[in-house]
């Protein structure tokens, strides 16, 4: 039975959703305390949250259990994410679910603000019929400047487009040619600051983007320029903005988010000039049901094997592609902990190369599972296929990998090598039609080896009674051999031999096999 916590309120669709899976434990505590949190942490395997919960790095590094953190929206910014990888947590949100809603929001805010709505509504409800203080303007024909044009910024470029308004964008992930195919204009950020009559943010809050708009920035705007933000507080710097309004460099505002919230002391609260909402971009009937309903299938279906889908921190698979790379990622990780076991010294650097047909897939997953593999043998439990990548940058371990569209002798092949200040190791492995998997290459030996229990790799010169010598040692300690394979590149020169055995030789055995003549170095490795 999985335990799963939900620590802000979800929608009924999502919660049916994982009630209905029989293996699946769902409690709902709302409102929890960090220290409360923190404290039942443990015993639970994934954890829901929306914006309320702050899943900080002191909650999750208490979770001995959690498998997944869910985030029933798109920000991250409540979740530490760098401390959930090296956790080896996968972190999961739901980018597609509130697009729209956020999108229709934007441009209420846009409208609201060009027209005084809030304003005017206050004061003819309270008896006034003053039209001329409410004069508005029009968006037909003014340029809007779009901070971030992913999914919630392009849908508000279609719609602002259908208002005759001119968008120019700053993105740098964007072509060039899928904005023109959008009619929107790329530009530099300093130009659309200069340039827009509005000006709308869509983006993450990160080190990047916090306070990506203050002093300087203002500074290059229009005098008059309106600002929208309802994507993450924190990226317009409220001080700065507060002090835009008051010598009318910002004529309007209209924001939902915000650095603190609740929204509280502001000075932003003083201005008559600015439309203020209580962070309702996803507060849709529409919405809410979409994020808990996607956020409830990709945690379900992550934690039963049926893929990962929508995470931050992990190659993002479907069950199809799970199922199709599997035994790419089994054989991968079996690499990964055959050469970690062989190399001594410092590790320096990792290069991988995949050929064949398996270039034509994602190679992602397999690259986490070969630097998994080997890491294994050094970091043990506490590398796994969430934070292998961020633990192997962390100690300066170069990454390099490669692909080539054909293999000599193989349909597949993937390739580790492994460079330490000792020595460099390299080993290739394949399937073969009936997915079973085979070392094929070590160094410079081609051989045929299972990767797969206790294996012993001795390296000797080819010469007569070496393998008798070796089985009649094995045999006098109870040591049976399963497979053997041999590879040489020349008669009577050095070669290398590789045994899968049934049981774990002691120090002393292996002490005795380097004894024997002709033999120059023996390592056991465990798959």
């Amino acid at each position: 039975m999985m335990k799963i916590l939900v620590s802000d309120p979800l929608s009924e669709e999502g919660l049916k959703i994982l009630k209905s899976v029989k293996e699946f434990q769902v409690e709902v505590k709302l409102e929890l305390k960090p220290e409360t949190l923190k404290g039942i942490i443990k015993d639970y395997d994934a954890l829901i949250v929306r914006s309320a919960t702050k899943v900080t790095a002191d909650i999750i590094n208490a979770a001995d259990k959690l498998k997944i953190i869910g985030r029933a929206g798109v920000g991250l910014d409540n979740v530490d994410l760098k401390a959930a990888t090296q956790k080896g947590i996968i972190v999961m949100n739901t980018p597609g679910g509130n697009t729209i809603s956020t999108c229709e929001h934007t441009m209420s805010m846009l409208l609201a603000l060009s027209r005084n709505i809030p304003q005017a509504d206050v004061s003819t409800k309270s008896g006034e019929w003053k039209r001329s203080k409410f004069m508005g303007v029009e968006v037909y024909n003014k340029i809007l400047g779009i901070v971030g044009l992913g999914r919630i910024g392009t849908e508000v470029a279609k719609r602002a487009l259908s208002f005759g308004m001119k968008i120019i964008a700053y993105d740098p992930y964007l072509s060039r040619e899928k904005a023109e195919e959008l009619g929107i204009e790329l530009v530099e950020l300093k130009d659309l600051f200069r340039r827009a009559d509005y000006i709308t943010v869509h983006t993450p809050l990160s080190d990047e983007t916090n306070h990506m708009i203050s002093d300087a920035e203002f500074a290059l705007m229009k005098d008059g320029v309106r600002i929208i933000n309802c994507a993450r507080g924190g990226i317009i710097d409220e001080a700065a903005l507060a002090r835009a309004l008051e010598n009318k460099k910002v004529i309007g505002a209209a924001l939902d988010v915000f650095e603190n919230e609740p929204l509280k002391d502001s000075p932003l609260l003083k201005f008559s000039n600015i439309v203020i909402t209580p962070h309702l971009g996803a507060s849709t009937e529409e919405a809410q049901v979409n994020v808990a309903v996607e956020i409830a299938e990709v945690v379900r279906d992550a934690l039963l094997g049926g893929g990962i889908r929508n995470a931050a921190n992990y190659p993002c698979l479907e069950a199809e592609v799970c199922k199709m790379l599997k035994p790419y990622i089994n054989l991968s990780e079996k690499l990964g902990l055959f050469v970690g076991q062989l190399f001594e010294g410092r590790l320096s650097e990792v290069k991988l190369e995949y050929a064949g047909e398996i270039t034509k897939m994602d190679c992602a997953p397999l690259t986490i599972a070969l630097v998994k593999g080997c890491l294994t043998p050094i970091l043990q439990d506490t590398v796994n296929f969430v934070n292998a990548l961020s633990l192997a940058k962390e100690r300066g371990i170069r990454l390099n990998e490669g692909k080539s569209s054909q293999s000599e002798e193989f349909a597949n092949l993937i390739s580790v090598e492994v460079k330490t200040d000792k020595d460099i190791h390299r080993v290739s492995g394949t399937l073969f039609t009936n997915k079973e998997m085979r070392i094929v290459k070590l160094d410079d030996f081609y051989l045929e080896a299972t990767p797969q229990g206790i294996m012993l790799v001795i390296h000797n010169l080819d010469r007569p009674g070496v393998i008798g010598n070796l089985g009649t040692l094995l045999g006098k300690h109870n040591i049976n051999i399963a497979a053997m394979t041999f590879g040489r590149q020349e008669r009577g020169g050095k070669s290398v031999s590789v045994l899968n055995i049934d049981s774990v030789p002691s120090a002393d055995v292996l002490g005795q096999i380097k004894k024997l003549e002709n033999i120059s170095a023996v390592r056991m490795i465990k798959l």
